[in-house]
Order: structure tokens, then C-alpha cells, then sequence
């Protein structure tokens, strides 16, 4: 049946009239729980997307990691289930090998530093990431991460018989405590907590803000005052999500994004001190590690160094990069 002009033309001004913001929703998937400080941030850039695309584009988050873990994210993804992820390293090792690069065992001296090598090495990990098909939105740093545990770690003897968790599917963390020798429980971050409560875990190493986020904060008693391990994590979107994007959206996405992981990155030294003392007010034991212990650590994490980048499981561009920035030469063999 032929419609009538005017009906056609009432469909048609109808149709121009409906929210632009339905033509592009953009689903990410994050662990940050709901309320948190990095969702508040995550959702002042959403809404200026929204706002700077004329409501052409809206970002949803799912946060509190209800779309799974960090393969599932990742695989839904692919499908086209959720179009993005905020994901660590660890996690996105799976499609890309070098993202956790910054996560090497004592790889950096403190924050300034950090600052430095990620101004020349960020965009070359974007670069790595575009070449797998996926668009580097942001990286925020989490912060340094150190050993969190119920029981006392304060020598070599102490660490037998700990039940140490490290992230499903993070490499450098394996080898560090392969070579160490302390036994690990490979779990999804998400299933922490409960590993917790039961005793199937009993030492964690996170950032002191992300071990309160995550709520473990009420489990651990005691931590080593050694930073171990700087943490990353990134906003990614699927490449063809990105894509559909006109390029004036394109501009209005990453320019809210860089915002949000710049203030995230201010916010975190600032966090991490505010959780850690709280939970040192809540009764955390912070003891300083033996040097003798200090050293060795040291020594198994400059040898996770030297292995990986022997055996290519990360590269020696990305490597070189960081040292450039860094000032510094490759760990020297024994």
C-alpha cells in the first residue's frame, strides 16, 4: 500500500527528529566498580562525548567486571557484543604481547620517571595495538603494586607455604615467582575476593587504591613496603568500532578520553596514599623489607627481564624504547 505524501513526509521529519544518540552506542566493559573514582571519570568523559557529538554517540559502561573476565571481555568484543574494555597488561597479553611491558618487576624508580618513558613509549604501544586491530583510547597508570598478605613476609622463609595469587594469563608475573620459587594460584581478578574469604588465597600484590576498590582491603594484614611492580591499564575499543566513528566523532572521543586518563594518572600517587592510610588505620602492618630480600627480588625481576626478551616474548623495540627514556642499559647477564 502506497502512503500518502503527507503521511511520507510526517514519517520523514518523525525520523530527522529522533535522539541522534541511538545512532552509535559504544558498550565498555570494566572491573572498576560502581561509585569509584575512576568511574566518576569514565563517566565526566562519556558525557562529554555525548555532549560534544550532539548526542550522536553515547558510551555505556558495564563496570564491576559483569561482562566476565578478561577473556570473555575480549571475545565479546571480537563479536561485537561490546564495542570496548579497560583491561591491564596482564589481560591484554592475550592479543598483544608488549601491553604489559610496563609492568616488569622494579622496571622504574618512582613516578616522575614513569611520566617520562610513558611520553615517548605510549604512542608505540598504541601503534602496536592498531596493528592487532584494536584502538588505544587512553592508558591511565593504576599505581606501583606491592605484596599484600595475612601472614608476615619477611624473608625467604616466610614465602613457603604462601598461596599467592597472580592475574590469569600474566607472563612476567609466572616467571618472577617460577624463578623465586613460590608456589601461585593463577586466578581472573574478579575472583580474588572470594579466594580471600575461603583461604584459597592469602597473598595479593596490588596497588593500595585498587586493593580497597576491589574491597580485599579487609583481609590483608600486612604488606611489604617494596614497590614491585608498576600497573597500566587501557581504555581499548574495537578497531572496527572506531572506524564507523566520522572522524569529527573520532576527535571528540579521544580528546574526552585523554582528559579522563590525564586527571586519572594526577589522581592516583594522591589515591593510593589516601587508601594506604586507611588501611593502616584499619590496622595494616607496613614493614620494610629485609635488604638482603630487597636485592633478591631484585635480581629475579632483572632476570625476567633478560629471559623475555631473549625468547622474544617481548620485543626488543618496545624494550629499547624504555630504556632510551629511562636512561639506562639492558640488565647485565650473570
Amino acid at each position: 500500500m502506497r502512503l500518502p505524501s503527507r503521511c511520507l513526509a510526517l514519517l520523514l521529519l518523525l525520523a530527522a527528529a529522533m535522539p541522534a544518540w541511538a545512532q552509535t552506542q559504544i558498550k565498555i566493559a570494566t572491573l572498576a566498580p560502581d561509585g569509584s573514582s575512576w568511574m566518576r571519570e569514565l563517566r565526566v568523559a562519556a558525557a562529554e562525548v555525548e555532549a560534544g557529538t550532539g548526542g550522536r554517540v553515547q558510551v555505556k559502561f558495564y563496570p564491576g567486571g559483569v561482562m566476565g573476565t578478561d577473556a570473555v571481555v575480549l571475545r565479546k568484543m571480537r563479536l561485537g557484543q561490546l564495542q570496548g574494555g579497560v583491561l591491564t597488561g596482564s589481560e591484554l597479553s592475550l592479543v598483544y604481547p608488549d601491553a604489559p611491558a610496563y609492568s616488569l618487576p622494579f622496571l622504574f624508580s618512582g613516578w616522575d620517571e614513569v611520566a617520562r618513558v610513558r611520553e615517548s613509549v605510549d604512542p608505540l604501544l598504541a601503534a602496536g595495538f592498531e596493528e592487532r586491530g584494536i584502538h588505544m583510547l587512553g592508558a591511565t597508570g593504576v599505581g606501583f603494586a606491592y605484596f599484600l598478605g595475612t601472614k608476615p613476609m619477611a624473608d625467604a622463609a616466610a614465602w613457603r607455604g604462601l598461596k599467592l595469587w597472580i592475574p590469569t594469563n600474566d607472563e612476567i608475573a609466572r616467571r618472577v615467582f617460577e624463578i623465586a620459587g613460590v608456589g601461585t594460584i593463577p586466578l581472573p581478578i574478579g575472583d580474588v575476593f572470594t579466594s580471600l574469604q575461603t583461604g584459597m588465597i592469602d597473598t595479593v600484590a596490588n596497588t593500595p587504591a585498587g586493593t580497597v576498590a576491589l574491597q580485599w582491603h579487609g583481609k590483608v594484614r600486612h604488606m611489604v613496603d617494596l614497590p614491585l611492580t608498576y600497573v597500566v591499564a587501557y581504555l581499548v575499543l574495537d578497531q572496527r568500532a572506531w572506524e564507523r566513528l566520522s572522524a569529527g566523532d573520532q576527535a571528540v572521543l579521544a580528546r574526552a578520553f585523554a582528559a579522563a586518563a590525564a586527571r586519572m594518572d594526577a589522581n592516583a600517587r594522591r589515591d593510593d596514599e589516601a587508601a594506604l592510610a586507611a588501611m593502616q588505620r584499619q590496622g595494616l602492618q607496613v614493614s620494610p623489607p629485609d635488604p638482603a630480600e630487597a636485592a633478591r627480588w631484585r635480581r629475579f625481576g632483572e632476570q625476567v627481564q633478560r629471559d623475555m626478551e631473549a625468547d622474544g616474548s617481548l620485543s626488543p623495540a618496545i624494550l629499547a624504547a624504555i630504556r632510551a627514556a629511562r636512561g639506562t642499559p639492558a640488565p647485565a647477564a650473570n
